[in-house]
């Protein structure tokens, strides 16, 4: 593949924790100093075989769990990453509150990371030992303030529901408590049990679908009633506090993707990285690529955005295919408006209310 070096977005994947959290199927492997530095190398050869856009506007580094890294090692990720970064908006780096440490803070500082993503998941200490984090809730404050007292402030949360045993009660109390750190983004998951992952292999199963709708509508409506403004299907913000680079994933932008673990766009194909760190080490350079035909592009299109509450501008599509949306899916949006699951104006189709929750079954409509 050809670089697009015009691309404005990035993603850097840390595949090391220091555990491994029972539902997670993202690449990740146990931490060792010796097997971070040969990442590291093996990553700077990366950045250096393409020519990348040194005007980026957003970075992500993601894991895994990136603050697992020692100091001086965190320090020289940061600093490879540094000749991109001056022109950033937003800079992001996710963070777990068992290996976050004043000299961190500090160093994201430095480095220019104004936005972190703290994985919460849940308030009550029985369903976190269940999925084996490794932190407390008290943990969890002492972190936030730790970032706000050294001038990060822009402060996402992750929570998880339709965990085993969870309770109603339970998620209740966990937002009381996630909504008195005062974020300024919740992102809601629900439980997924995937293949490889210890619950998988456990034959741990979430709770059913009903308790778990009914979660996801109680969450939604006590974020809305506390001021945050639900702008993606598991996204919440306080005014201006979108996530600029996920947004950028919704809006069907180009992304460069780096490191074992990661995937992007560029150039009309999709590509990811190996999850085996191994092979990674051995070729940093090897990505399986997916070539996109226009169609593919379309449909990726309209399922990226239909995520979001505004939905799919018809303008943007309009500019990106030289086609209205109206040509290629008149039909479908037209009996899904029919149904009550689309609602259009005259710049852009959505989702209804009656819609959003079953996002999967719309877009198989497109599909067909």
């Amino acid at each position: 593949m050809i670089r697009n070096n015009m691309v404005e977005h990035c993603y850097i994947h840390v595949p090391f924790c220091k555990s491994i959290c029972y539902y997670c199927d993202f690449c990740h492997v146990q931490y060792n100093r010796d097997l971070v530095k040969e990442w590291l190398n093996a990553l700077k050869d990366e950045f250096n075989h393409y020519p990348i856009n040194n005007h980026l506007k957003t970075v992500y580094i993601g894991g895994g769990t990136p603050t697992s890294l020692e100091d001086d090692l965190l320090k020289e990720l940061l600093e490879l990453i540094k000749p991109y970064t001056s022109n950033v908006d937003e800079y992001t780096i996710e963070i777990n509150p068992e290996t976050l440490t004043l000299s961190k803070v500090l160093l994201l500082k430095e480095y220019g990371i104004n936005r972190v993503s703290i994985g919460i998941q849940a308030y009550q200490e029985h369903l976190l030992k269940m999925m084996n984090r490794k932190h407390t809730f008290e943990d969890v404050r002492n972190t936030v303030s730790l970032l706000k007292n050294n001038g990060i402030t822009n402060i996402a949360v992750d929570i998880i529901y339709s965990l085993p045993t969870q309770t109603m009660d339970d998620l209740k109390e966990t937002m009381e408590h996630v909504l008195n750190l005062k974020p300024s983004h919740v992102s809601i998951y629900s439980l997924q049990i995937e293949e490889g992952t210890v619950f998988y292999q456990k034959g741990i199963e979430p709770l059913d679908e009903d308790l778990e709708a009914d979660m996801y509508d109680y969450l939604c409506d006590y974020l809305k009633e506390h001021g945050y403004e639900q702008y993606e299907i598991s996204n919440f913000s306080l005014p201006d506090k979108q996530s600029k680079h996920n947004l950028a994933y919704w809006h069907y932008k180009d992304f460069y993707g780096f490191s074992c673990g990661a995937s992007g766009k560029e150039n009309h194909a999709r590509y990811d990285h190996t999850k085996n760190i191994k092979d990674y080490l051995k070729n940093p350079f090897y990505r399986e690529e997916i070539p996109l035909t226009q169609k593919d592009e379309m449909f990726e299109m309209v399922m990226m955005s239909l995520r979001l509450v505004k939905g799919l501008s018809k303008k943007e599509f309009q500019d990106k295919y030289n086609i209205s949306i109206d040509e290629v899916y008149g039909k479908v949006n037209e009996n899904l408006i029919k149904q009550g699951l689309l609602i259009e104006d005259e710049e852009s189709i959505s989702c209804s209310e009656k819609g959003f929750p079953i996002l999967n079954t719309i877009l198989e409509y497109y599909l067909d």
